[in-house]
């Protein structure tokens, strides 16, 4: 079956000639799959793109909780595990033949082992949608009304439904966008919500010095916190310390997206993929150490799970906050696609296996999608669960414990060469991240506010 579209065969070693184990070249397509495919530069920012999301929201929180140096440290290393663990699995790739996640979790565990993989991806970006679109339906209304006149009669109007607008926004844009048949159509949209994520990061480092410290405890009064809070912590461990991995994992999780890219990329090879994946994942940990930093060093402990209501409360007219919330919510809204991607994929693998390409199945897995991220969009209380308890079971399955499972199960490289030593610290750094994570969690759910 040839390479079309979002359902990628599962392709076997046996449909591929043999690669030598020091050979560096084009992995081996399908017979009749033409090799023009993605730039650099295109498939750079549809992976920066995946990587960049809502995450950036959260991260001045998980700074808050773990203190400057922690957040700081703990960040290089989650954006170094990242790029090491994409490194096996574009060996594995490399050395196999196969281009898809769910083909190499097959190879590992046969069977199951790809249905576990299907499903963890697909829970893994059906919870990234739906914080996107959760974005998508807190802040949009605020968005519209603050560029609106204060003197017009806004009470009541239909855009003030951050539902409403939700349901349309997704109809006219985000299913438009998914129907495409290849992710390569997309790297003109993710390079828009590039650089509408690094706007972002400016105007977080410009209104540092636009917002007084102490904050007013309301913005309508002069009362004051105490100033002692405008101290910025080196290390803080609490309860809420918890989701700080998790939401970085989340941050950086772009796995499922990279085997589409690699696949779809012109003139493949493992080490032009490799420097893809480094460019994006080093500028996306700029704009995220970045906006962090300074989204803390704006509201110290008091920043919020999502950053920008801090803005909207203390900045509720400023027109550059009105324009950067407009900006974050057209990347969000450009990232959905991108995301919807491999959980489609995903889809297509689990009900349908390696039949033929269907447009049928194409559009009715992406409304069943759609329809389930609109829901728990639409019902979903807080997102901070939705980047702790994703990040913390799928984020790090698919970050950490997968890529180094498969590789010690497929690869046939010694148990104490380097890339074997690395595949076991990933294992067990995901699996330590992820229960003691989930649990924490758990817990404060349980013990309440």
């Amino acid at each position: 079956m040839g390479r079309n579209g979002a359902n990628h065969s599962i392709q076997t070693v046996s449909e591929y000639e043999p690669i030598g184990e020091d050979e560096e070249r084009t992995p081996l397509l399908p017979q009749g799959v033409q090799t023009r495919g993605s730039s650099f530069m295109s498939s750079a920012f549809n992976l920066m793109n995946a990587i960049m999301g809502s995450g950036i929201l959260g991260l001045s929180y998980a700074m808050a909780n773990t203190g400057t140096v922690g957040f700081s440290i703990l960040l290089l290393m989650v954006a170094s595990l990242a790029a090491y663990s994409i490194h096996l699995l574009l060996l594995l790739c490399d050395k196999t033949g196969i281009n898809s996640y769910e083909a190499l979790g097959e190879k590992a565990f046969s069977r199951p082992g790809k249905i576990l993989v299907a499903c963890t991806i697909l829970i893994q970006n059906i919870g990234a949608m739906s914080s996107y679109l959760f974005i998508l339906k807190t802040e949009l209304p605020a968005a519209i009304i603050g560029f609106m006149s204060t003197d017009s009669e806004t009470s009541g109007k239909w855009f003030e439904n951050g539902v409403t607008l939700l349901i349309l926004v997704t109809v006219i844009i985000v299913l438009p966008l998914a129907l495409l048949p290849k992710i390569g159509f997309l790297g003109y949209t993710s390079s828009l919500a590039f650089l509408f994520m690094l706007f972002f990061t400016v105007v977080v480092v410009v209104k540092k010095w636009s917002i007084p410290c102490p904050l007013p405890i309301n913005s309508t009064l002069s009362l004051s916190l105490n100033t002692s809070e405008c101290t910025a912590q080196l290390f803080v461990i609490s309860s809420k310390s918890a989701y700080a991995v998790p939401t970085m994992a989340f941050s950086f999780l772009c796995h499922t997206a990279v085997l589409p890219i690699y696949c779809e990329l012109h003139r493949p090879t493992k080490k032009r993929m490799q420097r893809v994946t480094n460019v994006s994942i080093f500028l996306s940990f700029v704009v995220y150490l970045f906006s962090a930093l300074f989204g803390y060093l704006t509201f110290y402990s008091h920043v919020g799970s999502e950053l920008l209501l801090a803005y909207n409360t203390y900045l509720p007219r400023d027109i550059l906050v009105m324009s950067v919330r407009l900006a974050i919510l057209l990347a969000v809204l450009l990232t959905v696609p991108l995301i919807h991607f491999p959980a489609r994929k995903a889809v297509l693998m689990l009900c349908r296996g390696e039949r033929e390409f269907s447009w049928l199945s194409h559009i009715l897995s992406c409304f069943f999608i759609l329809t389930l991220v609109l829901l728990l969009a639409i019902f979903v209380p807080d997102i901070r669960n939705v980047f702790g308890v994703v990040g913390s079971t799928t984020s790090t399955c698919l970050l950490f414990v997968y890529p180094g499972m498969f590789f010690l199960r497929i690869s046939s490289e010694p148990i104490r060469s380097f890339n074997s030593i690395g595949a076991v610290f990933l294992l067990v750094i995901g699996l330590i991240v992820g229960v003691l994570s989930l649990s924490v969690i758990i817990v404060s759910w349980v013990q309440g506010p």
